[in-house]
C-alpha cells in the first residue's frame, strides 16, 4: 500500500490541493490496527448528509467494500481494491456508468477513498510467485481506516441531533395543544380578556412554521409557544376564583379525558360542545346510551364536507391519486389505502376506522394524518384513538378539517 507519498490521477482528471491535503493527512494518521469495515460503513450511512453524499454514493461504497476480502480493514494485507467499472456496476445494483463515475468522484471528494491510478488508468494488481499482491492500482480504502474514530463520532453526533429534533417536536406538540385548549376553555367559560388577540398570536407562531421545519425553526417556535403558554396561564390565574374548586376539578377531568401525547389535533370538540352544551353537564348514563347513535350519525355526515374542501385542507393526498390527482370520492378512498400502508397503519386499524366512521370519513382521516405526519409519532395509534373517540361520540372531522384549512390560509372558508 502506498500512503507515504502523493499520487496524481490519470488522464484529464485534475489534481487539486484538497486531494494533496487528504493524501498527506491519511499518510500522517495513526489508524487503529483493526477496523470493522461494515461498522465504518454504517457510521458513514448515519452521517451521510454531513458528508454531502447521496444514497447512490453509499451503494457504490458498499460495492467497493465487497471487493475487500474479510470484514476487518488491515494495512498489512493491503487496502487497495481494483474492480472494473463493469464489476462495480453489477454489485451496485446495475448503476449506470456515468452515474457510477460521478459517485466515485464524490467519495473521493468526501475523503473516504483515494485513487491509486496505474500508468494507463486501468485497475489491476501485480502478484509474486506465491500469488500475493505486491502492487495494486485502483481505489485505496486507507481513509476509512484512518478516519474510523472520526466517522464514529460524527455518526453519534448526528444520532443525538436526531433525538433532540424529535423531542423538540414532541415538546412543541404538547405546548401548542396546551395553549389551544387553554384558550378554548377560557372562551367557552367566559373568562374576561382579549382571547382573540391571544389566539392570533398562537396562529402567527404556527403559521411561521414551514411544512417540513428544521431543528432551529422548531426550537424557535417552541420558545415562543412556551412564553405564550405562560402568558395564558398568568391571565387565567388572575381570573379564576379559587373557591370554585369542584367546578375546576370537573373541568380538568374533562381535559384529561381527551389528551393524547401523539396527537396535534387536540382542539376537536365533542358532539355536545358542537351543539353548544358543556360535555360535563350530560349524565354519564345518557352519554353511553347515545354513543352508538352519535357514531352512526358521524359516519353518515360525510356529505357535509365537499370533496373540494377536503382536498384544500389536505393537498398532499392528491399526489397519491391516479395520475397525480383526485376527482371523485372513490379515488380519494383508493389513495387513502395507499397512504395507509406508507404511514405504517395496519389493515386492522384502518378497517376499524372504516367501520366506526364510514369509508369516506376514514379516508379523510388518513388524508388529515398525512398532512401533519411530521408531528405525529404513530399514525396507527393516532387513527385508533380517533376511532375509539368516534365510537364514544366524542370526535368529529369538521374541526380537524377547519384547523387544516386555517393553517393553509383558508380559515375563512366555510364547509358547504
Amino acid at each position: 500500500m502506498h500512503t507515504g507519498h502523493v499520487t496524481t490521477p490519470f488522464g484529464r482528471r485534475p489534481m487539486t490541493l484538497a486531494l494533496v491535503k487528504g493524501q498527506l493527512e491519511v499518510a500522517a494518521a495513526k489508524p487503529a490496527p483493526r477496523v470493522e469495515k461494515w461498522k465504518v460503513f454504517r457510521d458513514i450511512c448515519e452521517a451521510r448528509e454531513r458528508l454531502g453524499l447521496q444514497d447512490r454514493a453509499l451503494a457504490v461504497l458498499d460495492a467497493l467494500l465487497t471487493f475487500y476480502p474479510g470484514s476487518v480493514l488491515e494495512a498489512e494485507q493491503g487496502l487497495v481494491v481494483f474492480p472494473s467499472n463493469g464489476q462495480l456496476s453489477v454489485r451496485a445494483h446495475g448503476i449506470a456508468g456515468t452515474t457510477l463515475r460521478r459517485h466515485l468522484a464524490s467519495l473521493v471528494d468526501a475523503g473516504l477513498i483515494q485513487r491509486r491510478d496505474s500508468p494507463n488508468g486501468k485497475r489491476y494488481a501485480h502478484r509474486n510467485g506465491d500469488g500475493d499482491i505486491e502492487q495494486a492500482y485502483g481505489f485505496d480504502l486507507a481513509p476509512l481506516q484512518a478516519r474510523a474514530a472520526e466517522l464514529a463520532s460524527l455518526a453519534q453526533d448526528v444520532a443525538a441531533e436526531r433525538i433532540r429534533f424529535r423531542r423538540a417536536k414532541e415538546s412543541l406538540t404538547i405546548c401548542r395543544r396546551d395553549v389551544r385548549k387553554l384558550i378554548t376553555a377560557a372562551i367557552e367559560e367566559g373568562v374576561e380578556g382579549d382571547w382573540g388577540a391571544v389566539e392570533a398570536v398562537y396562529a402567527g407562531i404556527i403559521g411561521r412554521l414551514p411544512r417540513y421545519p428544521v431543528y432551529a425553526q422548531v426550537e424557535a417556535a417552541l420558545d415562543e409557544m412556551g412564553l405564550l403558554r405562560e402568558e395564558v396561564l398568568n391571565r387565567l390565574g388572575t381570573k379564576i376564583n379559587p373557591e370554585k374548586k369542584d367546578g375546576n376539578d370537573i373541568q380538568i377531568g374533562c381535559h384529561i379525558q381527551n389528551s393524547k401525547p401523539e396527537s396535534i389535533y387536540e382542539l376537536e370538540l365533542s358532539s355536545e360542545n358542537e351543539q353548544g352544551e358543556p360535555a360535563w353537564t350530560e349524565p354519564e348514563t345518557m352519554r353511553k346510551q347515545d354513543a352508538r347513535a352519535k357514531a352512526k350519525a358521524n359516519a353518515e355526515s360525510i356529505k357535509s364536507f365537499p370533496l373540494g374542501m377536503v382536498l384544500r385542507a389536505c393537498p398532499q393526498i392528491s399526489d397519491y391519486g391516479p395520475g397525480g390527482g383526485i376527482a371523485h370520492w372513490r379515488e380519494l378512498m383508493a389513495a387513502a389505502v395507499l397512504v395507509r400502508s406508507m404511514l405504517g397503519v395496519s389493515p386492522s386499524a384502518y378497517q376499524e376506522a372504516c367501520h366506526a366512521m364510514g369509508p369516506e370519513n376514514a379516508a379523510v382521516a388518513i388524508a388529515c394524518i398525512l398532512e401533519r405526519s411530521n408531528f405525529i409519532n404513530s399514525a396507527g395509534g393516532y387513527l385508533r384513538d380517533l376511532t375509539k373517540r368516534t365510537e364514544r361520540g366524542e370526535f368529529s372531522l369538521g374541526p380537524m378539517l377547519m384547523a387544516l384549512l386555517k393553517g393553509n390560509g383558508e380559515g375563512s372558508r366555510k364547509a358547504g
